[in-house]
């Protein structure tokens, strides 16, 4: 989540022409921990993410909708593996409970 709204963070400030030392300082923070938020290592608080879209003059939501945005073409991003493994994790773990369920109720299934 961290990287998703650094990223749409930094996007929105390169749009506009501004360098990190600029936002940091109209924001009241060192560029450093700026910088952090942008790479998703910082969590961002509500604050400094009212205070980030101030400057860049867009809404909260124009920063934060791309949480709600699906990655449609994620597998071409070379996600196709942790994709399929999460699909077999999840068939894994339908069976067992299912297995599980059975000896419950002692039916075959």
């Amino acid at each position: 989540m961290n990287e998703l709204l650094g990223g749409r963070i930094k996007a929105l400030r390169s749009a506009r022409n501004f360098t990190q030392e600029q936002i940091a300082d109209q924001i009241g923070v060192s560029r450093q921990k700026y910088a952090r938020i942008e790479n998703g290592v910082n969590s961002i608080t509500l604050d400094i993410l009212s205070k980030i879209a101030e400057v860049l003059d867009v809404t909260i939501g124009d920063i934060t909708k791309v949480l709600d945005e699906n990655p449609v073409i994620a597998y071409r991003a070379g996600e196709e593996e942790s994709s399929s493994q999460k699909i077999f994790e999840m068939l894994d773990l339908f069976y067992a409970n299912k297995h599980l369920y059975a000896k419950l109720t002692n039916k075959d299934i």
